[in-house]
């Protein structure tokens, strides 16, 4: 098991199924990680279109918490440890999602981020954006198209939604950590398209200033021998 081989305090998933979560929680636990997090019960209403969830895997105790606004509250979880360090594990709704649900769980993170920026809190997983990364730092969120112009049938609201999380914290503190070690210039993407190349760097960890960092990299290789169709991010950071 490619995860054991890293012998993890903590490890995030994301897209996982009401099916797949006892399958995850029984093996993560058999390496140590027995306090588990995810949606107890699935919201069964949703099932079909709502089939995805994150599940949060510790060797520590922790408490797991909703965050507030967030339209489907199993797309993001909140474990708050003894520490004090709170690390919250998402996975946006893609962009096609109906009622504004990806932007409004940008917004809703964001806020909740910044309220309190004081203390060791980190944000990781897939957050479906951005589209493309510049050497200067800036981005194009998928509000906009190809060539970087606002598409009009999304707009600025979208596009300060999906930048808020990527660039929108570090008025509070917050960094990039893969960017603060690594810089801008790799590309790095953490999904591609399966047929032609090329993709995007949608999985991410932004930590706020109390939070030391000592390693961030992806894990391409279980992308690419097919264990997942996103390279994994493995961290090492201390609160």
């Amino acid at each position: 098991m490619r995860v054991a081989e890293l012998e993890p305090d903590v490890v995030c998933l994301q897209e996982v199924t009401d099916k797949a979560a006892p399958l995850w929680e029984h093996a993560l636990g058999s390496i140590g990680l027995t306090y588990v997090a995810h949606p107890a019960p699935w919201p069964r209403d949703e099932v079909r279109k709502r089939r995805l969830a994150v599940l949060t895997a510790a060797r520590e105790p922790f408490d797991a918490a909703p965050v507030p606004g967030v339209p489907w509250p199993e797309r993001v979880l909140s474990a708050r440890f003894a520490d004090g360090f709170e690390l919250l594990n998402m996975h946006s709704p893609i962009s096609p999602s109906p009622g504004l649900v990806k932007v409004r769980t940008h917004e809703a993170v964001h806020a909740h981020l910044a309220a309190d920026a004081g203390g060791p809190r980190a944000l990781c997983g897939d957050l479906n954006t951005p589209r493309k990364e510049h050497a200067d730092g800036s981005v194009w969120t998928f509000a906009r198209d190809r060539y970087g112009r606002l598409r009009e049938d999304r707009g600025e609201r979208w596009d300060a939604a999906e930048s808020a999380l990527i660039r929108g914290l570090e008025p509070y503190g917050y960094r990039d950590a893969f960017r603060a070690l690594h810089g801008f210039v790799a590309k790095e993407p953490s999904w591609e398209w399966p047929r032609w190349g090329g993709g995007y760097r949608l999985d991410h960890l932004v930590v706020s200033e109390a939070v030391e960092v000592g390693a961030c990299h992806y894990g391409h290789d279980w992308r690419r021998e097919g264990l997942s169709d996103h390279s994994p991010l493995i961290a090492t950071i201390r609160p």
